[in-house]
């Protein structure tokens, strides 16, 4: 068969890859990993890969693991993936322990030998998976492996001419597919040192909301950790200020610091929202943010605290955060929160609100790689 006529595999594990690493035997059992839905129909749409399963689920018909707790949440993973416009063409699982020595289990190449003929192109072929076994696999059907697991993880040198990629994310695999950066975690990292303070950042627009920014300040810390889990934006850091003065220096130059990293994640922003707009109610305070990342700075309040302080910490502070953060950030940002109500929570539904609002402004539109601006700039 013409070399240009021949079908290109990915080759793609299920536990680690689709779903987290676990024996899945439940429904409650399931849970994705993130990016993958979006990547790989991104992948569907804009390649001509096919799509294979090639997994290990050890066990599968033993007293620890039976067959009909195996297969309804198998089931369920590939109805959803369906439902996602994701579709395998072709299914390969092993039941058998390591013990067994089975000439299908991966990395042996049994259950996928018929792909090693002319009507497949395994130069150009790939297999996707968390493990040392399924880069060995790669090597063994003569194509090569994206690896999505950590850095920290082992490779023997004898199979890293096979990697194409490690990756830490669904989304750098998609961008090396499909030839497309922007696909890519949008990601940076910011060190902000003056007399008064010493900071440093990464950030992670794509996140899923972990990380945590060390302040050295209890309540400021603690509405950091709101704008880390409510922007789901991967966040962590370290900032040393002369708190031996007061806290001014230290929230002021944190979020001068974290709006520039996520200015600098964002790019030409292209693809992105680019209008944030949430309603956060707290017990007795309702909270209202709208952010736009225009590229011009502007910062509208209209927010008042019934104490001076939060605990220790100085309510004009708050104000002082989001100001600070519009200006770095270059967007316009609003906010405001009912009167009268407990400090705590009007800043703290400030702080989500805030994060909820970026959230959005931030999100990519799958397919759309436009700026949100007649401009063509922003």
């Amino acid at each position: 068969m013409a070399g240009e006529n021949r079908k290109k595999v990915l080759f793609i594990d299920r536990d680690g890859v689709i779903v987290k690493e676990c024996q899945v035997d439940s429904y409650e059992r399931i849970e994705y990993i993130p990016h993958v839905f979006e990547a790989l129909r991104e992948i569907s749409r804009r390649t001509d890969y096919l799509l294979v399963m090639v997994s290990n689920q050890d066990g599968v018909g033993t007293p620890s693991f039976p067959y009909e707790s195996y297969k309804g949440p198998a089931e369920r993973i590939f109805s959803t993936l369906r439902g996602e416009g994701i579709v395998f063409d072709d299914v390969n699982i092993d039941f058998s322990l390591p013990e067994d020595n089975c000439p299908g289990r991966k990395p042996l190449t049994g259950m996928i030998e018929r792909y090693r003929s002319d009507e497949y192109d395994m130069e150009h072929s790939f297999m996707i998976g968390d493990r040392v076994t399924d880069m060995m696999l790669a090597r063994n059907m003569g194509c090569r492996g994206f690896l999505l697991a950590p850095g920290d993880t082992e490779i023997p040198d004898d199979l890293l001419p096979f990697i194409a990629l490690r990756a830490d994310s669904w989304c750098d695999i998609a961008a090396y597919l499909i030839d497309d950066g922007s696909l890519r975690h949008r990601t940076a990292e910011v060190r902000r040192k003056t007399k008064e303070t010493d900071i440093s950042l990464s950030v992670d627009l794509d996140g899923t909301g972990e990380g945590r920014i060390e302040t050295g300040i209890g309540f400021f810390g603690h509405m950091l950790d709101q704008v880390v889990r409510h922007s789901r934006c991967d966040i962590t850091g370290r900032a040393e200020g002369d708190l031996f003065v007061d806290e001014h220096h230290t929230v002021e130059d944190t979020a001068l610091a974290l709006g520039e990293a996520v200015l600098k994640a964002l790019g030409d922003k292209r693809g992105i929202e680019r209008y944030g707009y949430e309603i956060v109610m707290m017990d007795d305070t309702v909270a209202t943010a709208a952010i736009d990342f225009s590229g011009r700075p502007e910062f509208i309040w209209d927010a008042e605290f019934t104490m001076e302080t939060i605990g220790t910490f100085p309510s004009e502070l708050v104000r002082h955060f989001f100001r600070s953060f519009s200006a770095a950030a270059q967007c316009n940002l609003y906010l405001s929160a009912t009167r009268g109500g407990n400090s705590h929570h009007t800043a703290e539904a400030l702080f989500k609100a805030f994060a909820r609002a970026v959230r959005k402004a931030v999100r990519r539109i799958p397919g759309d790689t436009r700026i949100a601006s007649t401009k063509g700039t922003l």
